[in-house]
This record gives structure tokens, C-alpha cells and sequence, in this order.
């Protein structure tokens, strides 16, 4: 039997002095030259990683391995782990995560990224809660999203086609709402994923966006469970390689759409209802004429300037 993901977490254990997580085990391993031997092609090993070791500790009860904490997820080795306790409980006191950039700096990270993945193809623009009208406290809570998008199909058929959808009362047009977040954990995936499911049911399509998900296989087990509930998608972004941003789950497409919401948001937010504007104008005329969100299309550029943001150490 071949080297298997269990023989590298065990291997890369036995170098740490503290307990780590996931993909500080799998760079370890990397150091210290284990990946070499592993025999695996998968996409996403670190996820087999983690899920091996879960699965090892819930059901051998023999395993070598422990789980010192949850949030963040770290491991250890049984033996190595005595005297720990003091580490344990500082590990698991919550962490506040400080970042020197802003959701809305990764807005053209998502703009970029939506604008060339296939499944999107998609102009977006950003919703400004800012010049909402001033309401009852909490009347808009969960309203807007913080992006929009739409896929205009100009690109992919002929002007006659297009003219036959109309005839046929065919909607080639497709609307995308997006909720930003730098980080996702089951600490406040619910509230985060049901903000989504509140403000995207005007759109045919909804997405829960950041830039860190836990790969913690009880968080990706919730995301899957929410997913197939209530449909709302999930997108990783990469700030490395936006074009390498991953779609984990994709959301359910809606066949009607929420017109009360839309006449909503068009008269609670400018921006919205200029999108709007733009969208009918565009489809009027039968090309892209009016402006969206900036893109990047070159990745060397766009690393420059998420380093300079911070978002990239």
C-alpha cells in the first residue's frame, strides 16, 4: 500500500512542536519533502487532507491523531499533546481577524473574476448602501447586495437570434446578486449566508462571496446543507490568481423573480435603479454602451495592487 494522506499528516505531526491546522501541516510536509511521495492527482488535496484526519479521529478509536481546537481547527499528535492544556484554551478563545483593507477593496477582485469565468460572463456594479433613503431603523437590514451583475448575451448570439428570443419570449439576459465578505467560518456563516438569502431574492442567481472559507469539513458539510435548502451559491476568491477563484457551490437558478424587491431596492437605493437604467438602455441599443465596475485583465497588475491594499501579504 502506497504513502497515503494519513502516513503524511502523521509524518508532519511528528516535525511540529505545537499543533497546527490543516495547511500549515501540508506545508510542513512540503518543507520537509513528503509531498513527493504522496500518491494523489486530486485538485484539491489539502481538503482530502483535512477530511482523512476528521474521519480518522471520529471513527478509529485508535487514532494517533487529536484535535486540540475548533475554531481554529488544529491538530496534534496523542503523546505530544500533554501539558497542553494552557495552548489549548488560548486556542480556542476567539480570534478577531484584523485586516488593513476593506470588503469593498475586493469588489474588482469578484468584478475581475466574473467578467471572464464561463459560467458568469458578467458586468457588475457596486450598490452604495450609503445613498439608500433613510428609513425606519432596521426597515433595510439585509436588503441590498453589495454587487450586482448581468450577463448580456450579445457576444454569443446574432442580432436575429436575439429578435427571436424576443419573439419567443425567451430571456437570454440573466441577473447575478453578490454579498462580499473577507472571511467565512461556521462562527458566522449562518448569519452571513441567510444576509444572503435575504438580498438576492430579486436576482436569478445568488452568491455568498470571500476571500478565506474555512475548510473545516463541518464547514464545508453546512455550506452543502444551506446550498441545496435555500440555493444561494458560494464563491472563493483567489487574490493571487483572481482567474483561479473557485465557484464551490453553485446557486440555484430562480425561473421568476422577487418584482416586488426589485421595486423595492429601485426606490430605496440610486444605484440599483441606475443599474437598472443601464441594463434596459444596453438591451435597447444591443451592445454594452453604459460603464460597469473597473476590472483587472492582467494578473501581474492586479497582485501589485493587492499587495499595496494589504489583502496580499
Amino acid at each position: 500500500m502506497g504513502y497515503s494522506f494519513l502516513d503524511l499528516a502523521k509524518d508532519a505531526l511528528n516535525y511540529a512542536s505545537v499543533p497546527v491546522s490543516v495547511e500549515e501541516m501540508w506545508e510542513i510536509a512540503g518543507k520537509q519533502g513528503l509531498l513527493e511521495k504522496l500518491a494523489s492527482s486530486g485538485k484539491t488535496p489539502i481538503r482530502t487532507l483535512s477530511a482523512r484526519v476528521y474521519v480518522d479521529i471520529k471513527n478509529n478509536k485508535d487514532s494517533c491523531f487529536v484535535q486540540t481546537s475548533k475554531r481554529p481547527a488544529k491538530f496534534f499528535l496523542k503523546g505530544k499533546d500533554v501539558g497542553l492544556e494552557k495552548f489549548v484554551k488560548r486556542q480556542e478563545e476567539p480570534v478577531k481577524e484584523k485586516h488593513t483593507f476593506k470588503e469593498r477593496d475586493l469588489h474588482i477582485l469578484l468584478s475581475s473574476f466574473v467578467r471572464s469565468d464561463e459560467h458568469f460572463k458578467c458586468l457588475t456594479k457596486t450598490i452604495y448602501h450609503e445613498v439608500s433613503r433613510r428609513g425606519k431603523c432596521g426597515k433595510n437590514k439585509w436588503l441590498h447586495p453589495d454587487m450586482v451583475g448581468v450577463h448580456f448575451p450579445f457576444e454569443s448570439y446574432t442580432e436575429n437570434t436575439l429578435k427571436l428570443f424576443d419573439i419567443l419570449k425567451v430571456n437570454p439576459y440573466k441577473l447575478y446578486s453578490f454579498e462580499m465578505k473577507i472571511s467565512l467560518c461556521l462562527g458566522n456563516l449562518r448569519e452571513c449566508y441567510f444576509q444572503a438569502v435575504s438580498n438576492s431574492s430579486w436576482a436569478h442567481e445568488g452568491y455568498l462571496v470571500a476571500l478565506h472559507i474555512s475548510e473545516d469539513p463541518e464547514m464545508v458539510d453546512e455550506l452543502r446543507r444551506l446550498n441545496n435548502a435555500f440555493g444561494i451559491g458560494v464563491i472563493r476568491l483567489n487574490a493571487e490568481h483572481f482567474m483561479q477563484s473557485e465557484l464551490l457551490f453553485s446557486a440555484k437558478e430562480k425561473e421568476s423573480l422577487d418584482w416586488e424587491t426589485i421595486n423595492r431596492l429601485v426606490d430605496e437605493n440610486r444605484d440599483f435603479e441606475n443599474f437598472l437604467n443601464d441594463i434596459m438602455e444596453d438591451i435597447k441599443v444591443g451592445k454594452v454602451k453604459s460603464r460597469y465596475d473597473e476590472v483587472y485583465e492582467d494578473e501581474d497588475l492586479a497582485r501589485l495592487k493587492f499587495k499595496e491594499t494589504g489583502i496580499l501579504l
